[in-house]
């Protein structure tokens, strides 16, 4: 089984090597890829070091599975390449996830949909799949109309770069490149992405749209604000769901407990809830502060955290990957 990691000097990219190690996945020969610049860098994989080649000498190597994190125009321009040799691409960028050919994977949710011909399949956004793997067995069981969540997102969803500017703020360094249009270390950012014509942000319009097609319903709807907040740990988001069907607490909370991939942090009494800082190199998505809305009906308050390089990115890619493998698709 070879594996190329396409970005493999990036943050994610180097995250996605860690899951690989620590999943065990069945990797013969690991394939590390990144642009011109990184070719002949050396990275780690269980304790060997490996070169990073280019894009081409990926392809010639011929790779079961390309795992990418190389930003949106490398993956327009060069997954068709690698799915034209023969290659499964599971594409961490935006470049596919609204393509209407294209499978966007959650795989507690619908990696049952994959098939040998799925040659590229799209990664969501970290914001949107913490968010599903909570909404979905809730949807089951209720059926959700409305969704409304506001995000408050570590640095690290934006890159190596922003980590570096909010440290370099936090020192008091003015010479370190800044990424976002105002500080960020003590603030707070209500701007993920660019703002679109109707006065939501990219960020905030992929939750919505990429919901309904990962959840297979476009009539839920959902209204999000994504804010950007001095964090590493992993994302937060607030979400109030109403459903169609009224619901019981403990019930809620007994769904949650056995869906695959939800850790329930739940006892307020003793100040235990989901945190960036608990969440932090965690494959699992945390929820707690489980309420009832109690200004409308058939409502609920929830507080979601995970680990956005993991859950939000590597580890669902990697899931992806050992769904193709384990089910013998690859």
């Amino acid at each position: 089984m070879k594996v190329a990691v396409v970005g493999a000097t990036g943050l994610v990219g180097g995250e996605m090597l860690k899951v690989l190690e620590e999943r065990n996945f069945p990797i013969t020969e690991l394939i590390p890829v990144a642009s011109e610049r990184s070719v002949g860098k050396k990275v780690s994989f269980k304790g060997q070091e490996y070169t990073v080649v280019s894009f081409e000498d990926a392809i010639v190597a011929k790779p079961a599975i390309a795992i990418f994190s190389a930003g949106g125009s490398t993956s327009l321009e060069l997954a068709p390449k690698f799915a034209e040799a023969g290659i499964f691409v599971i594409d961490n960028s935006s470049a596919w996830r609204m393509d209407p050919t294209k499978k966007l994977v959650v795989p507690e949710i619908n990696a049952h949909t994959l098939t040998k011909e799925d040659k590229i399949i799209a990664n969501p956004n970290c914001s949107t799949i913490q968010m599903v793997v909570v909404l979905n067995p809730l949807h089951q069981q209720y059926k959700i109309k409305r969704v409304v969540v506001s995000t408050y997102q570590s640095v690290t969803g934006t890159g190596k770069a922003a980590v570096d500017q909010l440290f370099a703020e936090r020192k008091g360094d003015d010479t370190v490149k800044k990424v976002y249009p105002h500080p960020i270390d003590l603030n707070v950012l209500p701007h993920i992405d660019v703002f679109l014509d109707n006065g939501y942000t990219k960020e905030e319009m992929k939750m919505v749209n990429e919901t309904k097609k990962i959840m297979g319903d476009e009539t839920i709807a959902v209204t999000a604000t994504t804010v950007r907040i001095p964090t590493i740990g992993g994302h937060s988001e607030a979400v109030n769901i109403e459903f169609e069907n009224d619901f019981d607490l403990e019930e809620v909370r007994a769904i949650l407990e056995k869906a695959p991939g939800v850790v329930v942090q739940d006892d307020p009494k003793n100040q235990v809830y989901p945190m960036p800082l608990t969440a932090h190199g965690k494959d699992e998505t945390f929820v707690g502060r489980i309420r009832r809305d109690e200004s409308q009906p058939n409502t609920l308050n929830l507080w979601i955290v995970a680990d956005n390089l993991r859950k939000g990115a590597a580890t669902n890619a990697v899931q992806i990957a050992e769904y193709l493998n384990t089910n013998e698709l690859v």
